[in-house]
Order: C-alpha cells, then sequence, then structure tokens
C-alpha cells in the first residue's frame, strides 16, 4: 500500500510540476495584456554575464519575459506580433509580451507607466526621446554593444542620434525623410506638369494655387503644414527648432513670424486647404485624410508614410524633396522612431537582444518591411530593396536621393526640444488660431513664441 501511495505522490507531482512550467513559449500577448503592473521579471536568466544567458535559462527550466510597447494600427500590431514570435522562436529562453496604443494615447500611456515604475522593459519613442533622456528613465545600451547588440552595420547618423549625453539610449527601429507626396492624377486633369525637386516655396504656393483654380471648388493644391515643416523652414534659413549642444532653443520669435506669415498669405491667395477642413480631415490621419480621397494634391508626409496612402487611392502618387530655401532644403535621412529600454528593467541582455534582432535579423527585416521606415542597417535595405514592390521602390528611391542631397548640404540631424508634446499642441492651436481669424499672426506668434519659452524653460530646469 505504502508503495502504491508513493508511486501516486510522484506522479501527481510530476504533473504539478509539468503544469507550472507551461504555456511560457507561445506568441506575444495582444492589446493591453502585458499591463499588469510588474517590469517583467519572472525568470532568473538575465544578467548573468554570458551571451547565451537566455538559452541556458531555457535549458535550466527558466524563462525570462520582455514587455514591449509601440504606437499603431492594428496592420502594424500584426506585422510587429509577426515578428516577436520569430524573435522566440530563435530565442526559446525569452517571452516577449506586446502591448500597443494608437499614437494620440502613446504617450500619455507610457508617462503613466513610468511615473508608476511599471513601464515595460522596450518602449519606442520619436523625436521627442530627448525628453526621456533627461528624465533618466532610459538604459544605457553601451555596454552590451559588441556583445548582445552589434551596431557594426548601423547608419552611423543613426548610432549619433541615439547617443545622448555620452549614452547610447535610443536604437533606431527604421530611417525615412520628409518629403512632399504628389498625386500626379490630380495635376494631369489640371493639365499641369509634375514639378521637379528643382522648385522654390513660392513656386509651390503658385502651383498649390493654379491646380485649385483649374480642377475647381473643393479641390486644394496643398495641405498646410505650418508645424510640421517648421523645423525645415528654420534649418532652411540657418536656424532650427532645438540647438542641443547649446542646450537652447534654436530660433527666435521673427523667425517663427516669417514663417506662420508665409502660411497665412497663402491662405489668403488661395489653394491651402482651410482651417475648418484642416480639423475635420487631419493630414496626420492617414484614414481622414483629403490627399487619399484625392480632395488635396500635396502635402508634407513621413517617407515612410507613403505606402499607407498610396494603398488608399488608386490616383498614382509619388515623393519629391521639399522646396529650397535659402541654404537649401535643410532634408536628412533621419531616424523615424526607434526603442528604448527601461532604465529598471532586471533583464538588460535580453532587451539588447530584441534590439539587434530588430535591425540586424533577416527574417525580421522581411516581416517589417518599411512600416516604421527603411532599415537602418545596409544589408537590411539591400536585402528588402531585391523584392521591393513598386510602391515602396518610390520610397527607397527617394529616400536615397535624399541621402545624396544630405551629404552634399551637411544639415545636422535635429531633435525635438524638451516638452515636444506640449510644443506640439501650442503649434497646433497656434495655427488654427490664425486659420481660423481669431488671432493676427503677430499676435498669435507673440504668444507662441512666450509659450515655447515657458515650455522649454519648464522641461530643462
Amino acid at each position: 500500500m505504502k508503495k502504491q501511495l508513493s508511486v501516486l505522490m510522484l506522479a501527481l507531482l510530476v504533473v504539478v510540476l509539468t503544469a507550472c512550467s507551461g504555456g511560457t513559449g507561445g506568441g506575444p500577448n495582444t492589446g493591453n495584456a502585458g499591463n499588469t503592473g510588474d517590469t517583467g521579471n519572472t525568470g532568473n536568466a538575465a544578467n548573468t554575464g554570458e551571451d547565451n544567458a537566455a538559452d541556458n535559462g531555457a535549458a535550466a527550466g527558466k524563462q525570462v519575459e520582455l514587455r514591449i510597447m509601440w504606437w499603431g494600427d492594428q496592420k502594424r500590431a500584426d506585422r510587429t506580433n509577426e515578428a516577436l514570435r520569430k524573435f522566440e522562436e530563435k530565442n526559446p529562453g525569452i517571452k516577449v509580451v506586446g502591448e500597443f496604443s494608437p499614437s494620440s494615447g502613446y504617450f500619455d500611456k507610457l508617462n503613466t507607466q513610468l511615473a508608476s515604475g511599471t513601464a515595460p522593459d522596450v518602449f519606442f519613442l520619436g523625436g521627442n526621446v530627448v525628453d526621456y533622456a533627461n528624465k533618466n528613465v532610459l538604459l544605457d545600451l553601451q555596454p552590451y554593444v559588441g556583445k548582445q547588440l552589434n551596431l557594426d552595420d548601423m547608419d552611423k547618423a543613426m548610432v549619433e542620434y541615439g547617443t545622448i549625453n555620452g549614452k547610447l539610449i535610443h536604437i533606431s527601429a527604421g530611417a525615412n525623410a520628409r518629403g512632399v507626396v504628389v498625386n500626379t492624377e490630380m495635376f494631369k486633369k489640371a493639365g499641369m506638369p509634375v514639378p521637379t525637386d528643382d522648385w522654390t516655396w513660392d513656386q509651390y504656393i503658385a502651383i498649390s494655387k493654379e491646380l485649385s483654380d483649374k480642377l475647381g471648388k473643393g479641390y486644394y493644391g496643398t495641405y498646410d503644414f505650418t508645424v510640421d515643416g517648421m523645423d525645415i523652414a528654420l534649418k532652411q534659413k540657418g536656424k532650427q527648432l532645438y540647438d542641443m549642444e547649446a542646450g537652447t532653443l534654436g530660433f527666435e520669435e521673427k523667425d517663427a513670424e516669417g514663417w506662420f506669415s508665409f502660411w497665412n498669405k497663402a491662405h489668403q491667395t488661395g489653394g491651402v486647404v482651410p482651417a475648418e477642413l484642416h480639423v475635420s480631415n487631419p493630414p496626420g490621419d492617414t484614414s481622414k485624410s483629403l490627399i487619399v480621397t484625392g480632395k488635396v494634391a500635396m502635402g508634407l508626409i513621413p517617407s515612410n508614410q507613403f505606402a499607407a496612402h498610396q494603398n488608399l487611392i488608386q490616383d498614382p502618387l509619388t515623393l519629391l524633396q521639399v522646396p529650397k530655401g535659402d541654404k537649401g532644403r535643410a532634408i536628412v535621412f533621419e531616424s523615424s522612431q526607434g526603442m528604448s529600454g527601461y532604465a529598471k528593467t532586471k533583464h538588460p541582455e535580453e532587451v539588447a537582444k530584441l534590439m539587434d534582432f530588430w535591425i540586424n535579423d533577416p527574417d525580421a527585416a522581411a516581416i517589417l518591411g518599411n512600416d516604421r521606415g527603411v532599415p537602418v542597417t545596409s544589408k537590411m535595405r539591400d536585402l528588402l530593396s531585391k523584392d521591393a514592390t513598386p510602391i515602396d521602390q518610390i520610397v527607397y528611391d527617394y529616400t536615397s536621393k535624399v541621402s545624396v542631397t544630405a551629404a552634399e548640404e551637411q544639415v545636422k540631424v535635429s531633435y525635438n526640444p524638451p516638452g515636444f508634446t506640449e510644443y506640439s499642441k501650442l503649434a497646433d492651436s497656434t495655427m488654427l488660431e490664425i486659420g481660423f481669424g481669431r488671432k493676427k499672426v503677430e499676435e498669435a506668434v507673440n504668444d507662441f513664441y512666450t509659450g515655447v519659452v515657458k515650455i522649454f524653460n519648464s522641461n530643462t530646469e
């Protein structure tokens, strides 16, 4: 009887141990499943000093769990989760839990998690990376370079972009360049030739008005990109939004007034989307953009958004470089967005491994494509360009052209000023106050600049 009881107890023990170790090798969860209030420290495999720490953990029956958060739509989430499943397949000792939010609420969610100490191990940032660098919440990745993280084939400009205050805290996940998206069919219907890259701002506005006049009521030559194009316009005059080296704003009130005045005059001339339509059909929301409904011929977009626009309209689109200013075009091949690690993560080596997979693995490149911009390593760009669709080829050709122009003009890649979220809201409201006629340009810009200085000072003290 004792022998039978011993056998039964042993069998039960095997069942319990099997149940406890199961269910950890599946694909990443989607939505908000990972928002559990921890930092993903479910195993002991990390911080061993070994490159193969995760694999050793898996062999020992232990597993590391990472959380990663990004912004975007469901299509981006599907691509990202597929890539994360591939990473898990190649790194069986690591499980990745994914979270995503629309861009409109992403940073509010991230900031809440950072404040409560529950931020993901990896999260995506854009041009506002400086804000988070100043808060000291980002992991220094330099100790893992050459080990878990290989940057040998990464564009040097991208590495420099991610290095702030002497620390490598950001790995670009994609590169792009802003450009003017052009509906060539609308030009054809208006009986006008598609412009070339050799154009000026005055010509741009004149072309926009002519298009609108010839196509008739309800059609417009261009969206107003006072806000999105401000840093470009400033650089074309030897200024910039934020002088990071000096630690100051890179422009004065008169510089902003010139740019706001330019667009206000363009509105009065005609050919620019009016303020009320800009609000109801914002250019940043591709699904609502008047470009994809064939009502607006031109607008400023990041090159990684070109495919999203083209996929929603039958009219053929193309990309042109922005008009020239006093000091050229001032467009650079820049980081679209990238990954940063949480300073409090308990698994820094695995964080570095995930980032390395993202930028160097051929399977990752094939899955992720150009959704966040073209790959930041030359080998992965070459890999994707071999099988590029006609739409993707336009992006590759455009970014290559910008790369040549940027090398000739030597324009610095700039960072968004500290407090960029607040700055963006203020800039948007200023543009609309002028557009709706609530304020004169001079008054609006004075209030704008005063507000910008206040925001900057409150985020740099």
